[in-house]
């Protein structure tokens, strides 16, 4: 059985097409050209605006032109996540491999955040057989890098009053709020020194991580790999020295780290007591992360010695701010139970050509001002350190609505559906729907989507049923918005 063999089909065939086309963030030149090519295909209204977003738009089925306008949401690009390094997103096509009742892809990232969204927003605009009022369907760039297409979506691009954002991962439940974010970026310099020939070299490895979305899955616990590092570097710096030639740690943002690693100097005398304390260190991290990582590799192994090394005082500053820089919930709710409040990810640790190392950590907060204090303090930490600390511009939550007009009618239909009232909920993962509402102040907004696991990861996989229970929740939404005519 392929993808194709799958129902609804349409849904299905246009998700298969667009696994089939490369879409990391920042470069979605070829999803962007399938999206216009689709539209031309199907005869529909399609433009763009300066920064590549793509809005298309279809008329109602007659007897619903004064219906209120539905634009369906959701954004092109996709994390890039794979066991194999030499995986090129950007010209390879993604494998997929149907599992049971799940979907997903062949190593890499499945790319169903947010392809599943793109798909149903464009078989609704190729159905005929639906019955809907005015649709517009907004298709934004790099949403999973810094939401830099909704943050410039272009003016005028959109009409409607009700916007459908298809970025959810979780059937059966309703979403009408979402964190904010920012991103904290520290750059450490440091000079490069001919590596001491008193040493014995190692390299320690930290990989098969169990990683995932640093929103959506930040309250499980997982192990952060740039910590489990620094945590093993501390312990073995404290009392003695180290040497330090070379550190690096995870890749997106918006992703629990996987791996790191490093490769470190200790005095010859010191080789088997290291050897000693890493073996200790792994029976104590893999007893904490059982159950949340059970699949976690750390090894250690004598190498050559390298040419250069990072100098004794950046390897001190550096170490002992990265342990000490928080990661996971910083806080959670106390207006909606269950919601993550507050967090923050030490997202990467990455040495750079002009003698820097460039850390990025991502912090998120549904309250605003909570966002920006843990944001400060990591500002505190590394100043502290002696790095120089910037951060990003951010993207605001979204407050939740509880009068919302398009959320009972999600909340009837899916009822009406499958006899089960939906959760209403909020989530700590950042939606683009906020920065909508700074252009489109009018907007009455839901998200939803099926259900995902495993996103921003390797392991990430879609429910097959829930896709078809997402599909029917909205097509019944859109028809129920038809029907209210005014």
């Amino acid at each position: 059985m392929t993808i194709k063999d799958l129902q609804p089909a349409l849904i299905w065939s246009i998700f298969d097409e667009i696994t089939k086309v490369p879409r990391p963030s920042k470069k979605e030149g070829k999803i962007r050209e399938y999206l216009l090519e689709f539209a031309k295909k199907h005869n529909i209204q399609a433009k763009t605006d300066k920064v590549g977003n793509v809005v298309m738009s279809k008329p109602a089925t007659p007897g619903h032109e004064n219906a209120p306008t539905v634009i369906l949401q959701g954004h092109m690009d996709m994390v890039c996540e794979s066991n194999d390094k030499n995986f090129d997103f950007e010209n390879n096509p993604i494998t997929t491999i149907i599992d049971g009742e799940w979907l997903h892809a062949d190593g890499t990232t499945l790319g169903a955040d947010n392809g599943i969204g793109m798909a149903a927003s464009l078989a609704v605009m190729a159905d005929n057989s639906l019955e809907h009022g005015p649709i517009e369907a907004l298709f934004t760039v790099d949403e999973e890098t810094g939401m830099t297409g909704a943050n410039n979506l272009g003016e005028n691009m959109m009409n409607g009053s009700i916007l459908l954002n298809l970025d959810s991962e979780d059937d059966g439940e309703i979403f009408i709020g979402c964190a904010g974010g920012i991103d904290t970026t520290i750059t450490f310099e440091y000079k490069r020194e001919m590596a001491p020939a008193d040493c014995h070299w190692f390299h320690i490895d930290i990989a098969n991580l169990s990683g995932g979305h640093s929103g959506g899955d930040i309250h499980e616990g997982r192990a952060n790999s740039n910590k489990l590092l620094a945590r093993f570097l501390f312990n073995i710096s404290k009392e003695k020295p180290i040497v330090l030639s070379e550190i690096s740690g995870g890749n997106l943002r918006n992703a629990i780290p996987r791996a790191a690693h490093a490769i470190v100097g200790v005095h010859s005398s010191r080789k088997e007591d290291i050897i000693v304390a890493f073996n200790h260190y792994v029976a104590d991290v893999e007893n904490e992360y059982k159950a949340t990582d059970p699949n976690m590799s750390l090894t250690i192994k004598s190498i050559d010695k390298p040419e250069y090394a990072i100098d004794s005082d950046t390897t001190t500053r550096l170490i002992r701010a990265l342990y000490a820089c928080p990661h996971g919930v910083i806080s959670m709710s106390h207006d909606l139970e269950g919601l993550v409040e507050t967090s923050t990810n030490l997202a990467s640790v990455k040495m750079q050509p002009d003698s820097t190392i460039l850390i990025t950590t991502s912090q998120r907060s549904s309250v605003e001002s909570r966002k920006l204090d843990i944001a400060n303090q990591l500002e505190a930490l590394f100043l502290l350190a002696g790095a120089k600390v910037t951060h990003g511009d951010g993207y605001p939550g979204w407050a939740p609505n509880m009068d919302s007009t398009i959320m009972k009618i999600a909340s009837d239909a899916y009822e009406e559906l499958y006899g089960v009232k939906p959760a209403i909920k909020a989530i700590h993962a950042g939606l683009e729907c906020g920065l909508f509402l700074t252009k489109y102040p009018h907007l009455d907004m839901v998200s939803f989507g099926p259900t995902l696991r495993g996103v921003h990861s390797p392991s990430e996989k879609m429910h097959i049923p829930a896709v078809e229970r997402f599909w029917n929740q909205l097509t019944l939404i859109l028809k129920k918005v038809a029907e209210l005519n005014g």
